[in-house]
């Protein structure tokens, strides 16, 4: 689903002084909205046709550090300009902000005017349009996980996010009373979005003290992550008016269950389901077999596009539903890949790997094109795994390290030959940089362990 708004209808609200500001956005390469506040009368003007941005956005950490080592900028070729070209398309209210519109945009050379290819839309467009010469659509859906935490971001961040304490004290798993506690945010997240344009199915509590889910209808594969992305900002933005915090890390403490982002995918042809076979006996087509063959062969490939950081792989672990084997099952929620839907026309893969903080452009791209690969290279799909994979020792495992997942990425021939060299390599170095920063650090647990003992 596009944007709600036209920009006729953008125009009208502005002389009624119903909107003043406009939000024009771009996603960066951890997949949050970076952009500037325009005064409508601005925008309308002027900057609805394009404006400008530091090239310095698509090369730089969760801190914004500017560290050296990519070939797309660098201090030494002076951080210039790219150009942020609104996506009219994409326009579109912003209820929990008074006054606001939003617009996504795309990353564009200053120069010539050509995207940017390590861009997470561009990305994302590139496999979509892959498809599209097979004659195929993917319709995806995310489900986004968070935990809601008691105080404000800026009170949290002055006691070091020491004592961090649940909104809820309780597993919440589905429960409708404990999830009763939250409605003062989660209500107006499903409203608030809703009335953005977004179609929010649900929220429901998670399997953890104050965690959340929520859940969006499938579209369209760049829609879904556009979705999931002003969706986060959003649950964000909603929570600190409330004087509390959201969190998308996917482990905040180890004895707690972690926050993951399941993608449901599936491939259609002409409105009819690509991935439906009734003569099957799980109602899946030769089409699907393969494409799902890619996801299994190459899910060490693209593991760092589901888990981008050191925390992310400290989810991975036995009987917590964040999977660690690389297999596929049947409704099977100890395995890496779920077949949903079985034996009807809404039949969906799911991929369970993903954590709360991946970029869902980057993830829903890397699993377009090794499914993609298996059709290429007509692979034959095994058997579905049947029982509980964690407890299995003879199948591939899917990275458990940052650092691993960075080295199947570097050496990636699916991935290079899909995104680019230099899209891998500035990934590449992305990843890389991060694992330099944890190895450099410090922490609490070491002090503690070593500080008299040592």
């Amino acid at each position: 689903m596009p944007g709600n708004l036209t920009f006729d209808a953008l125009k009208k609200k502005a002389e009624a002084g119903e909107i003043d500001t406009v939000l024009a956005a771009m996603v960066d390469m951890q997949g949050r909205l970076m952009g500037k506040r325009f005064h409508v009368s601005n925008f309308i003007e002027h900057a609805h046709e394009e404006t400008h941005c530091c090239n310095y956005l698509l090369a730089t950490d969760l801190v914004m550090s500017t560290p050296e080592g990519y070939a797309s900028t660098s201090w030494r070729t002076g951080y210039g300009d790219y150009v942020l070209k609104p996506d009219l398309s994409t326009l579109r209210l912003v209820p929990w902000l008074e006054g606001t519109a939003l617009v996504l945009g795309d990353v564009l050379d200053h120069h010539d005017h050509a995207p940017v290819p390590h861009a997470p839309r561009e990305m994302l467009k590139a496999q979509v349009a892959r498809l599209a010469e097979m004659g195929l659509d993917a319709a995806m859906a995310t489900e986004l996980e968070f935990f809601l935490f008691e105080g404000d971001y800026r009170t949290l961040q002055k006691d070091g996010y020491r004592n961090l304490v649940p909104f809820n004290g309780f597993n919440e798993d589905y429960n409708l009373f404990q999830t009763t506690k939250e409605e003062a945010v989660m209500r107006p997240l499903r409203n608030h979005l809703v009335a953005a344009g977004i179609p929010v199915e649900n929220t429901k509590g998670e399997a953890e003290t104050g965690q959340q889910e929520l859940n969006i209808r499938y579209a369209s594969a760049l829609d879904c992550a556009d979705h999931h992305t002003i969706a986060k900002q959003a649950t964000k933005e909603i929570a600190w008016q409330n004087g509390c915090s959201a969190s998308f890390l996917p482990k905040w403490a180890p004895d707690k269950v972690g926050s993951s982002s399941h993608v449901h995918l599936s491939l259609w042809k002409d409105g009819e389901a690509a991935f439906y076979d009734d003569a099957d006996p799980h109602g899946m087509s030769e089409l699907m077999r393969m494409f799902v063959a890619g996801l299994l062969a190459y899910a060490r490939d693209y593991t760092f596009f589901l888990a981008p950081y050191v925390n992310s792989y400290k989810r991975f672990a036995p009987g917590t539903f964040a999977p660690t084997k690389a297999v596929w099952s049947v409704d099977n929620r100890t395995a890496a890949f779920r077949l949903c839907g079985e034996g009807t026309k809404g039949i969906r893969i799911e991929c369970r790997t993903g954590g709360s903080d991946m970029n869902p452009y980057l993830a829903q791209a890397a699993l377009i094109a090794a499914g993609i690969r298996g059709i290429e290279e007509k692979l034959t799909l095994s058997r579905p795994y049947e029982g509980d994979a964690y407890a299995e020792d003879d199948v591939e495992e899917i990275p458990r390290t940052l650092r691993d997942a960075i080295e199947t990425l570097r050496n990636s021939t699916m991935l290079r030959e899909a995104f680019g060299d230099a899209v891998v390599d500035h990934y590449v170095r992305c990843g890389t940089w991060e694992q330099e920063e944890y190895d450099r650090a410090v922490t609490d647990w070491e002090l503690a362990r070593g500080f008299e003992g040592a």
